[in-house]
């Protein structure tokens, strides 16, 4: 069995990973191998990006996630005992350990945050179907017992996780970096496999990519930590050798332990999750009694249309029963009548409400059943922008509330399909090209005059880059040409320009699905309040209903005058 890395963290480790997912693809083919997994830690934030990537180079996507399990129960929060939660590495085998895997990172989120996203052992009970699980690093619970020389109960809670995910699905995780308390642990872990059979395998730990990148990644380790590269005290992975080890590197340091290497490709083999995309996951909207969902969306049509034309002429009939039959054709009945229902709630209560934006102003089924205010057929508008068989995707309606209620539509949405049906959208702030100077040059200590001066010679323009400021700015070409140290700071800067510096919440963007939204995908949260682990492209990707709630400013101003 080929040798496949289990255990890697990409940059959505944030500001601890390294390892950007585009040329993690790639580097895993260049060196020859034909699997590897992601196993972020305590979130799942890049798996679908991953998963593309991966399957762009030809390389087998293993989805994983390393959590953290708290030493107790998950709602036990108590300083002394609860502050240190313990690593264990779970990989999806099919798409049930990818839901009870979203589950349990959301609960993570959700009951057991503190500190960091915990799971627990009552969840990994319930949960543990369709999951591979590795006992994880030096912060892993049996390492961690080895290391305090309580060899019967690190022995002890991994017959538990045996147990709990079946012999055949836990393995003891031996890693070896040149630490000497790895040593140590390996050795314990030997014994273990010699008096239980339980099963080895061999991980690298990569928190980048070559060893070259080991420089950069201790810059990003300084930016989370608000130290600098010169600090003798700050957090480090020493030595340098948490890379995307090569093959031969692997077999050279693991060639004594039985199994470790082929088992690698063993769990490679046995992990085959693949995504769906495109296939629409739309919550069913409730209708009154005697109707089905169709009868009563062309009920509010018709008598949408009597309010708005009267009588009307033929056209404007028949452009409506046009829009019908394509809008049932393509299956967003429920879509619709999910929208003209918040929107008709907004209104009832006097939220201020937006007359229509983009394309959706075109249709004429919008018009009539109240969800926009501007008569396409007046304008001469098409409908065919908005929604045409040739491009299928989801029709999206972007709507406009007034800013200071904006929340109280999200509430009625929340009420009517159900707390846990609902959650906002995740975005990320990445480090732009100012930003990723100011960052390294700190925790290079330069001083910050210094720094600022370099940080705007880059031009203030809509998605400058580091590369591009470089052609564009003579100044900065000059100085970058001619001052070593301004060749460090943007030689280091270049490394982790673009990479995602923390996680918030989007603006606008809400999912509403059929199931509680933990089926589908990962939850973190933000402010206390659930938010998707997966961007706004990723949801509509995988079919799941994205509706943009904008609050906007202006109409409140129109409103108040």
């Amino acid at each position: 069995m080929p040798f496949a890395h289990l255990h890697v963290h990409t940059e959505y480790s944030l500001l601890d990973g390294a390892c950007r997912i585009k040329g993690l693809a790639k580097r895993v083919r260049e060196l020859g191998q034909t699997a590897v997994a992601v196993t972020d830690h305590g979130v799942m934030y890049g798996a679908i990006d991953f998963y593309r990537a991966c399957k762009a180079e030809g390389v087998k996507p293993v989805i994983g996630c390393e959590v953290y399990v708290a030493p107790r129960t998950r709602f036990d929060k108590q300083h002394e005992f609860d502050a240190e939660a313990r690593h264990l590495v779970l990989l999806c085998e099919n798409e049930e350990g990818y839901r009870n895997l979203s589950y349990m990172v959301s609960k993570a989120f959700t009951e057991g945050f503190y500190i960091k996203p915990r799971i627990d052992l009552e969840l990994l009970r319930a949960h543990a179907k369709g999951l591979i699980a590795l006992s994880a690093c030096l912060a892993g619970e049996i390492p961690r017992r080895l290391r305090n020389g309580e060899y019967d109960n690190a022995k002890a809670y991994a017959l538990t996780l045996s147990e709990i995910f079946g012999p055949d699905r836990f393995y003891l995780e031996l890693q070896n970096h040149g630490i000497r308390e790895q040593a140590v642990v390996n050795k314990g872990l030997l014994r273990i496999h010699e008096e239980t059979g339980l099963p080895l395998v061999c991980t690298n730990d990569a928190h980048y990519l070559t060893k070259a990148d080991a420089y950069a990644h201790d810059v990003l380790l300084c930016i989370q930590t608000g130290k600098t590269v010169d600090d003798e005290n700050r957090m480090r992975y020493e030595p340098q050798n948490f890379y995307l080890r090569s093959t031969e590197e692997m077999e050279a340091l693991f060639a004594q332990y039985p199994g470790a290497i082929e088992n690698t490709g063993k769990i490679a083999e046995m992990c085959n999750l693949e995504f769906t995309f495109g296939k629409y996951h739309l919550p069913e909207f409730k209708v009154p009694e005697g109707y089905t969902s169709l009868t009563y969306f062309k009920k509010l049509c018709a008598d949408g249309f009597a309010g708005r034309y009267g009588e009307g002429t033929e056209k404007q009939k028949a452009q409506l029963e046009y829009e019908e039959n394509m809008i049932e054709k393509m299956g967003f009945v429920d879509y619709f009548l999910i929208v003209s229902d918040f929107v008709r709630y907004a209104k009832s209560v006097g939220i201020p409400v937006g007359p229509g934006r983009g394309s959706a102003a075109g249709s004429m089924v919008a018009y009539t059943l109240y969800i926009t205010d501007i008569d396409p057929m007046q304008y001469s508008l098409y409908f065919e922008r908005f929604l045409n068989p040739e491009r299928v995707s989801m029709p999206d309606i972007d709507m406009d509330f007034g800013d200071t209620r904006r929340g109280e539509v999200v509430d009625y949405v929340r009420r009517k399909y159900g707390d846990d049906h609902v959650a906002q959208i995740v975005t990320f702030g990445t480090m732009a090209a100012r930003n990723a100077i100011r960052d390294v040059g700190r925790v290079m200590g330069i001083p910050y005059q210094q720094v600022d001066v370099v940080a705007k010679l880059v031009p203030m323009e809509l998605k400058m880059t580091l590369k591009r400021a470089l052609e564009v700015s003579s100044e900065l070409k000059k100085l970058y040409d001619t001052d070593p140290q301004v060749t460090e700071l943007i030689d280091t800067a270049l490394k982790v320009e673009g990479m995602p510096r923390h996680a918030s919440t989007h603006a606008a963007g809400v999912v509403i699905t059929p199931e509680p939204t933990d089926y589908y995908l990962p939850l973190a949260t933000n402010d206390g309040l659930p938010v998707t682990q997966f961007n706004m492209t990723e949801i509509e990707e995988l079919g799941l209903l994205k509706m943009d709630f904008l609050g906007l400013r202006t109409l409140t101003v129109i409103r108040d005058a």
